[in-house]
C-alpha cells in the first residue's frame, strides 16, 4: 500500500455507502488524528484504537447517522494531497471547503488540524483531505 491515508479514508468512504455503524482500519498516528478532528467536528460518533495478539494496532471509528432519516454525517470525503502529488496551501491560500461549510484537514508544523483553525494559528502546510 502506497497511501495509507487514502486507504483510510477509502474505508470510511465506503462504510458511509454500505451503511455500517463501525469501520475498522490499521491504526497510526496520523489516522488517529484524523479521527480526532472528526470526532470534534461531529462527523464521527466515537473512534478507538485496539492492539491485536499480535501486537498489531487498529483503529475502529463508528459512524454517525441521523435518527429519523439514517443519513450519514459524512456527506463527501475526498483525499487532495496524495503522494504522486503533494498540494500544499499557505496561509492567503488556505482553501474553503462548500464556503465555510465543510472542513480541510490540514498538516502543519504545529500538528494535524482543520483549515479553520490553520487560519487562526497562521500557519500553512499540506492539505490532506476534503470532508463535508
Amino acid at each position: 500500500m502506497t497511501d495509507p491515508i487514502s486507504d483510510f479514508l477509502t474505508r470510511i468512504r465506503n462504510a458511509v455507502k454500505a451503511n455500517h455503524k463501525v469501520v475498522a482500519a490499521p491504526a497510526s498516528k496520523i489516522k488517529e488524528e484524523i479521527a480526532k478532528i472528526l470526532l470534534d467536528q461531529g462527523y464521527i460518533l466515537a473512534y478507538k484504537v485496539d492492539t491485536d495478539e499480535k501486537g498489531h494496532k487498529s483503529i475502529k471509528v463508528a459512524l454517525k447517522y441521523q435518527a429519523e432519516t439514517k443519513i450519514n454525517a459524512i456527506k463527501g470525503l475526498r483525499r487532495v494531497s496524495r503522494p504522486g502529488l503533494r498540494r500544499y496551501a499557505s496561509v492567503a491560500e488556505m482553501p474553503r471547503v462548500l464556503n465555510g461549510l465543510g472542513i480541510a484537514i490540514v498538516s502543519t508544523s504545529k500538528g494535524v488540524m482543520t483549515n479553520k483553525k490553520a487560519l487562526q494559528e497562521n500557519v500553512g502546510g499540506e492539505v490532506m483531505c476534503y470532508i463535508y
